[in-house]
C-alpha cells in the first residue's frame, strides 16, 4: 500500500479538470475565449483535454492558467487530495532544514521553495527544523510524484542516518 496507482492519477486528473472547468465557467469564459485571451498559449482543444482529465497539466502551466483566471493556484486543485487519502499518513513529519539546504538538484529546489512558503505562512523561522502537516506531506509527495508513505520513509531514514553518526 502507499503507492499511487494509475487509476488514482487518472481520477486526480479528472478532479483537477473539473476544477479548471468550474473556474473557467465562473469567469464566464469559453474555451475559445481562453485561447484568444492567452494569445494561443492555451489552445481550446488542449484546455478541453485538461478539463476532461485526458491530459496532465504541468505545474508551470497550471500557475500561468491560474494567473490568467486571476485566482490562486490552489483554487484550481480539488478540495480532496486522493494522494493523502491513499497513503493513510495521519501525522506530520519533522524536517531538518540544514539537511535540505545541503541537497542539490531539481527536487531540492522544489522542496526548499515548498518549505520556505510554509515557514513564511507560519512566520516560523527558527532555522533548524520544520514540522509539516499530513496535508503538506500529501501535497509535497504529489509535487515530487512519489507516494506519501515513501516520502515519510525517506525523511525518517535521513533522520535515522543523522542520529547514528
Amino acid at each position: 500500500m502507499g503507492g499511487v496507482t494509475r487509476e488514482m492519477k487518472m481520477e486526480y486528473r479528472v478532479k483537477v479538470g473539473e476544477r479548471l472547468r468550474a473556474i473557467r465557467l465562473q469567469r464566464g469564459m469559453s474555451l475559445q475565449d481562453v485561447h484568444r485571451d492567452t494569445d494561443g498559449e492555451f489552445k481550446a482543444a488542449v484546455l478541453g483535454a485538461y478539463e476532461r482529465g485526458e491530459r496532465s497539466l504541468s505545474l508551470s502551466r497550471l500557475k500561468r492558467l491560474a494567473g490568467h483566471y486571476e485566482v490562486p493556484v490552489n483554487q484550481l486543485l480539488p478540495e480532496e487530495d486522493i494522494y493523502e487519502v491513499a497513503s493513510g499518513i495521519e501525522r506530520g513529519v519533522t524536517i531538518d532544514l540544514a539537511r535540505v539546504d545541503a541537497l542539490d538538484g531539481e527536487i531540492a529546489k522544489v522542496l526548499e521553495r515548498f518549505l520556505l512558503r510554509i515557514q513564511v505562512k507560519r512566520q516560523d523561522f527558527n532555522g533548524k527544523v520544520l514540522t509539516i502537516r499530513a496535508s503538506d506531506v500529501a501535497t509535497l509527495a504529489m509535487m515530487l510524484d512519489i507516494a506519501d508513505a515513501d516520502l515519510v520513509a525517506e525523511v525518517e531514514q535521513e533522520r535515522n542516518d543523522l542520529s547514528s553518526t
